[in-house]
């Protein structure tokens, strides 16, 4: 694992009043240009060929003479061949002469190594690198595990798929789309069977997967997703701030669900089980009688990372949530780094964020403004890893 101290000896050379900040140009990179924009750093996005027009052309700024954005929020957009093309040694030494502070994202994590992420990556990255391996569900210390040592809630696992004796969903990757689910809900063993027969047939899902599958009790209730954010840097304020929620749109999820139900029932088999790509967010908010709730598991979740995974949870994390009939929450997935839904906030900012802040706070803004804080403070090493 790059350490600390590896990271300190890259920032003696950097100039940090010229830092930029740099990510993955998929997920939530449109958030994170954003709020680096408007928190004055130059923005860079690492495309991959074949999906760089996005940033290089429709996002990307117009400055005036004197530099101030008039337009977009991309100022660099960088192809590559293949996304984690970022890890060559060469290219990487060019990240760093730009004094480059990279943000992890999902995409960042899914097409690059995690191996090569915590070992050979010699860039500053905010947040905490030795957690981005925790969300892979095939770890040996994955989130679920965290949750437990947490003592935080998340939905009873079932470990025979025969012992499945009411509604579960079963959480495995999609065969043809790497970075999708294959996850179907069955409430019997003979319906896990029927379900799992009709994708491996489709070739949606694969056996291998299936095996090493987690199955779970299925939390009847609406979805929440809980931007935090955590700030090492904050003496005076309290130090966890919830910046806001999203939910999601699933296909082909809401579109079944958009359906009658007679009509569900005519749809030929490959037809009749639902996938559930996400393709979009929308913002939410909570009832305030449950909304220190929120807070407490976020801040029991801090301190767990702090115990198990030093230096733990710096800036953005993102707990997944299921809230059911009794008003308790579930926590179902965890993102260790900026969340996949906050796009949704780019520009206006989240809801509980702006009136913490008294302006417009996004995540990516709130990223921005903490790496500002720390170098102005010459504080950086406190938020890099």
């Amino acid at each position: 694992m790059i350490t600390q101290q590896d990271i300190g000896v890259i920032l003696e050379d950097y100039d940090q009043l010229k830092l930029r900040i740099g990510m993955t140009a998929s997920h939530s990179a449109l958030d994170i240009c954003d709020g680096a924009i408007e928190e004055g750093f130059p923005t860079v996005a690492y495309c991959q060929s074949g999906r760089e027009k996005l940033y290089s052309e429709y996002f990307r700024t117009q400055r005036s003479s004197s530099g101030r954005v008039k337009r977009g929020m991309v100022d660099k957009a960088v192809t590559l061949d293949r996304f984690d093309g970022i890890l060559e040694p060469q290219f990487q030494s060019g990240m760093r002469d730009r004094n480059m502070i990279f943000i992890p994202n999902r995409a960042f994590t899914s097409y690059c190594n995690i191996d090569a992420i915590e070992n050979d990556f010699n860039v500053p990255m905010f947040g905490s690198r030795s957690m981005l391996r925790m969300e892979e569900r095939t770890e040996e210390f994955d989130y679920y595990w965290l949750l437990d040592k947490a003592g935080l809630p998340a939905p009873e696992p079932i470990h025979d798929p025969q012992n499945i004796d009411c509604l579960a969903i079963v959480k495995l990757h999609h065969a043809e789309k790497k970075l999708e689910r294959g996850f179907f809900t069955c409430a019997s063993y003979e319906e896990y069977l029927q379900k799992s027969t009709e994708l491996l047939s489709q070739g949606v899902i694969d056996q291998t997967s299936l095996e090493t599958a987690r199955i779970e009790r299925y939390v009847i209730g609406p979805v929440f997703n809980l931007n935090f954010f955590y700030s090492p840097l904050e003496e005076e304020m309290p130090k966890l701030e919830l910046l806001g929620v999203d939910w999601r749109f699933e296909s082909s999820l809401d579109g079944h669900v958009r359906l009658p139900a007679p009509q569900q029932m005519t749809m030929p088999a490959h037809q009749q089980i639902p996938e559930m790509t996400v393709v979009g967010h929308n913002t939410a908010t909570i009832r305030e009688s449950i909304l220190e709730r929120a807070f407490e598991i976020g801040e029991k979740f801090v301190k767990a990372s702090k115990e198990h995974y030093d230096p733990g949870v710096i800036g953005p994390f993102c707990l997944q949530t299921c809230i059911d009939k009794d008003m308790n929450f579930h926590i179902y997935d965890v993102a260790p780094r900026i969340g996949g839904g906050t796009n949704v906030h780019v520009n206006v900012g989240h809801p509980y964020g702006n009136s913490l802040w008294r302006r417009p706070m996004s995540t990516g803004r709130r990223i921005a403004l903490e790496i500002r804080r720390a170098a102005e403070q010459d504080r950086l090493l406190e938020v890099l890893t």
